[in-house]
């Protein structure tokens, strides 16, 4: 596992994974991360996260659950499998391919919640408005499985239909305030979406008196003053299957996200330009 900038590189494999976390203008970097080959003792699997955190405690949070999530949920998942039959006959691999989906789905889920009340009783950290983003990817065999929580991005490096450009296809979706489900479960739960006059388009989600936390996200580790009000650190879990046009996924904390087009079009014209020699 990494914790900082660098290169990870199995011996017993072609995967290869870059990491970097540098510290903004905005004091400390609440940033942190992971890579982790042979995930589960697993030859033909990787980990993948990153973990944004936010509020005074948000490096201390983003810390503590770049920790807890692949442990934890390897547990789940190792479970799981030994009480769901694999052994039984599939009519399809489409069939096997949901089922181990399925698994992994659950494993989320569980881990997730747990963690997330682990935070709130943790005696050490202060999570009341403080939290993290989370998002995680495993490459098992030639499928990806997504889980988001947080405004963070996966984005897939795909090849287009002529083969000579790189195109981004965004994997996940930025957990805004303002998006029509997640609005409707905020103000169901007593919770408030507005943005402040200085920062017209920029929706938060408010106590119902309005006055905190002002938090730009609606899913979270942490930020427990507003958990009661429609806040949740339930993941979106989805999954892709490889394909020989798919070349590399880059995962992206939000100060990187606007980035992310300009990084594949400086990446489309070098790789035209060596074609071309």
């Amino acid at each position: 596992m990494l914790s900082s900038s660098g290169v990870v590189k199995s011996n017993k494999s072609n995967n290869l994974a870059s990491v970097c976390s540098k510290r903004g203008q905005k004091g400390t970097n609440q940033d942190s991360l992971v890579v982790w080959e042979e995930f589960g003792c697993q030859e033909d699997m990787i980990f993948c996260g990153i973990f944004d955190g936010h509020g005074p405690w948000g490096h201390f949070i983003s810390k503590r659950v770049r920790e807890s999530i692949p442990s934890s949920l390897l547990c789940n998942w190792q479970e799981t499998l030994s009480l769901t039959s694999l052994g039984m006959d599939f009519d399809m691999d489409l069939d096997r391919n949901l089922h181990q989906f399925d698994i992994w789905k659950q494993s989320y889920l569980k881990t997730y919640a747990a963690i997330d009340q682990e935070l709130k009783q943790h005696p050490e950290i202060d999570s009341f408005y403080s939290g993290s983003t989370a998002l995680t990817i495993i490459k098992q065999g030639e499928h990806l499985v997504i889980a988001n929580v947080g405004d963070s991005r996966a984005v897939l490096a795909t090849n287009d239909d002529d083969g000579g450009c790189l195109v981004p296809l965004q994997l996940t979706i930025d957990y805004k305030p303002n998006l029509p489900e997640e609005a409707e479960r905020i103000t169901q739960s007593n919770g408030r979406v507005f943005c402040l006059r200085d920062e017209p388009g920029v929706f938060r989600v408010w106590m119902p008196d309005g006055k905190t936390p002002g938090l730009s996200l609606s899913r979270a580790f942490g930020d427990h003053c507003v958990k009661d009000f429609g806040l949740i650190s339930e993941p979106e879990v989805t999954r892709r299957s490889i394909t020989s046009r798919d070349q590399f996924v880059i995962l992206a904390t939000d100060g990187v996200c606007i980035y992310l087009i300009p990084i594949f079009l400086m990446i489309t014209e070098v790789s035209l330009h060596a074609s071309v020699e």
